[in-house]
């Protein structure tokens, strides 16, 4: 916000200065961590940020919300691997419940979408 000329008096969207999604996202969160809420829902929260900075948002969250209840809805195993519990579902169904060691170790739904995603992560870089 400090980069906008009103700072955090700018207003967004529609007669407002445009952000990115990525942007947005940030917003929010910064949002969230300002509020310190006791239930925190974040869907696709990270979707729009690259993983470096996904990487640091896991890392306010686990300092700055370390007393709250965080449930996280998102597509990439980096944003859940670290929760003290992950439920995997396929067509609406929960297939697997547990740690990202337990999951990794006897799911094979989280197994696959974990291999590509490492795979596509090893060949980016």
């Amino acid at each position: 916000m400090s980069g906008f000329v009103k700072g955090y008096e700018t207003e967004l969207g529609q007669g407002g200065v445009n952000v990115s999604g990525g942007q947005k996202q940030r917003l929010c969160i910064a949002r969230a961590l300002i509020k310190k809420p006791k239930i925190l829902i974040l869907d696709d929260s990270t979707s729009a940020v690259d993983t470096a900075t996904e990487a640091k948002i896991r890392e306010s969250f686990g300092t700055t919300l370390k007393d709250t209840t965080k449930i996280v809805i998102a597509q990439r195993i980096t944003s859940v691997m670290e929760a003290d519990e992950i439920l995997v579902l396929e067509e609406g169904q929960i297939v697997g419940k547990g740690s990202h060691e337990e999951l990794l170790a006897g799911c094979q739904a989280y197994q696959e979408i974990y291999y590509s995603q490492m795979d596509k992560e090893a060949s980016a870089s």
